[in-house]
């Protein structure tokens, strides 16, 4: 049942409303039908209300000023994080809406970079559940515990084991914060109805000693499952997502870098699922790249590579770069050849001992860095890379601040007049480069994106509009579309089309201003282009597909939801 038909009911004379079966203190308590103050009379009276709210009635937007001023008056980003979490769990419709009118306000609090120090002070600022928190003990017990959800029909889930939270590392069960800040841009962004949206952290110990010493401390109190263990928790769990969340799409979300890729490799055929931190993020900047490629008037082949960081995004970035290589015509090898992986030990060699298996697709022969000059043999670090092979783009995924250095952009400049250099580390601190730092190094020539969200840089008369590198701009699309679609297997190809989807929303006027990336106050137009994209495709080319026949823009809107208030008659 679509969420249009679910919510949007009419009487014979054609009136929308929707019927409502709770009364009283339990109706005021549901956070998805909870009206608050702008309950009507009518309904009071219906619903006995009457005296358990303030006597008088309020506008919708009477009630959105009020919240908007209660957000503007806290102090810090995590008193403002912790005043929308707190709107979210009383009023859902009142807090999507508040968010639809400050966006770009908004998403920066309820997710990156505010929503990484959320995760760390957790288990102190702990206000009400949500979600699912499952563990060795209770995983068999998933489907009696899917039993006390008000929404029984799950269409999304985001679940994450904490190992690899943002730029932050291991985060116990403090990472439930992440699958709730990112179930919140799937419903602003595609319109995904909060009932059908179910947030689990899978709480499998941590090694973050901090949290084990925290007699606060919330979770487990463990050393993390590893080995076979965790791989048997892990089958345990997505064979209860089977059996109990049939509909879902399964998001995997800020696991370390070989969990992260053995998880999607494992399961991907198993469920319709992807991993964010890998598919997403090598969507979003190849996006960004081929925005910086129609500024240059050149091709994805006419670039070199270079990936500073080689964990689950960076590696994911290659692998998505490697995808658009290949559309655009460039033979399996020579792709492979235009891009370089950088880890903790420089240059990833195929002869490295226990090299990552994730790493070798991208690792290179020892014998290309013969008659280069390095201080040694066996390590390359970026700085040589950029002095003895001629790349022009440059992208930051390790999480090391201040990691890029004039001398690093200076010398690109004598490969391309407009290098490419993405310092894309969240949070803001982790960024590998200021963009005001790479305006001043390059004279202005280099075009700039960013992970985390920047100022407008003024540089030499010019004003250059920073476009954030997100990957809200393409999972909500994605995850719309495989909803859909109801699609069995969310592939790499639709992260490509999703990609150029998205390249194709950047207007004339921000490339101009050196900008690779729209606007975020545009999420739901493009997420709604991204997902349009997708389901053509798919339409066109799977006789099969439940869309054939199909209006897709009449099914986008009969699955996507408005923060608005209907009115409720009592059933």
């Amino acid at each position: 049942m679509t969420i249009g038909k679910y919510l949007r009911w009419k009487d014979e004379q054609g009136n929308v409303f929707r019927p409502v079966s709770l009364i009283g203190t339990e109706l005021l308590n549901d956070r998805t039908l909870n009206k608050s103050t702008a309950f009507t009379y009518e309904e009071r009276e219906a619903f006995q209300l009457n005296g358990l709210l303030p006597p008088r009635v309020q506008t919708f937007e009477d009630q959105l000023n009020r919240v908007y001023d209660g957000f503007r008056s806290a102090s810090t980003d995590i008193e403002k994080y912790l005043f929308l979490r707190s709107l979210q769990d009383r009023n859902e419709t009142l807090f999507y809406a508040l968010l639809s009118r400050h966006v770009e306000e908004m998403t920066p609090i309820i997710y990156t970079p505010t929503v990484g120090k959320a995760c760390q002070e957790f288990s102190h600022r702990y206000q009400k559940a949500r979600g699912l928190y499952v563990t060795a003990d209770n995983v068999n017990q998933m489907g009696e515990m899917a039993r006390q959800f008000a929404g029984k029909d799950i269409k999304i889930i985001v679940v994450t084991d904490s190992q690899g939270i943002l730029g932050i590392g291991d985060q116990g069960v403090g990472g439930m914060g992440i699958p709730i800040g990112k179930l919140s841009l799937y419903t602003l962004g595609a319109g995904i109805h909060p009932a059908h949206c179910l947030p689990i952290a899978l709480d499998v110990g941590t090694d973050n000693q901090d949290l084990l010493n925290d007699p606060m401390y919330l979770g487990v109190p463990r050393r993390r499952m590893r080995g076979d263990e965790y791989k048997r928790f892990i089958k345990r769990f997505v064979k209860q997502v089977t059996r109990h969340f049939p509909k879902a799409v399964l998001q995997w979300e800020d696991f370390s870098k070989s969990n992260a890729f053995d998880n999607l490799s494992d399961y991907e055929d198993v469920l319709p699922s992807f991993n964010d931190d890998i598919q997403g993020t090598g969507s979003v900047v190849l996006a960004g790249i081929l925005g910086a490629c129609k500024i240059k008037q050149e091709t994805l082949i006419d670039q070199t590579y270079v990936v500073y960081g080689a964990g689950a995004g960076g590696v994911g970035v290659a692998d998505q770069i490697y995808a658009g290589l290949l559309k655009e015509g460039c033979a399996h090898q020579n792709a492979r050849d235009k891009i370089f992986i950088l880890d903790s030990q420089g240059l990833v060699f195929d002869d490295r001992e226990g090299l990552d298996e994730y790493k070798k697709r991208y690792a290179k022969p020892r014998h290309i860095a013969e008659g280069w000059v390095t201080e040694s043999t066996e390590k390359v670090s970026l700085t040589e890379l950029i002095n003895n092979h001629p790349v022009t783009v440059l992208l930051g995924t390790s999480g090391i601040g201040g990691a890029f250095k004039a001398e690093h952009v200076q010398k690109m400049m004598e490969y391309t007049s407009r290098p490419m250099i993405f310092p894309l580390s969240n949070p803001t601190a982790n960024c590998e480069a200021l963009p005001e730092d790479i305006y001043q190094w390059s004279d202005g020539c280099a075009i700039v994106a960013t992970g985390s969200p920047f100022a407008n840089v003024s540089y030499q008369g010019r004003e250059f509009r920073i476009g954030q590198g997100n990957n809200v701009f393409i999972f909500p699309g994605v995850g719309l579309a495989s909803i859909v679609s109801q699609a069995e297997k969310v592939t790499l190809d639709m992260f490509t089309m999703a990609s150029y989807a998205l390249a194709d929303c950047v207007s004339e006027e921000d490339l101009a201003e050196g900008c690779v990336y729209p606007r975020i106050r545009d999420l739901k137009d493009v997420s709604l282009v991204v997902a349009k994209v997708i389901l053509e495709h798919i339409q066109a080319t799977n006789p099969n597909s439940c869309l054939r026949g199909k209006d897709i823009e009449q099914e986008l809107a009969l699955h996507m939801w408005e923060p608005v208030y209907l009115p409720y008659r009592r059933v």
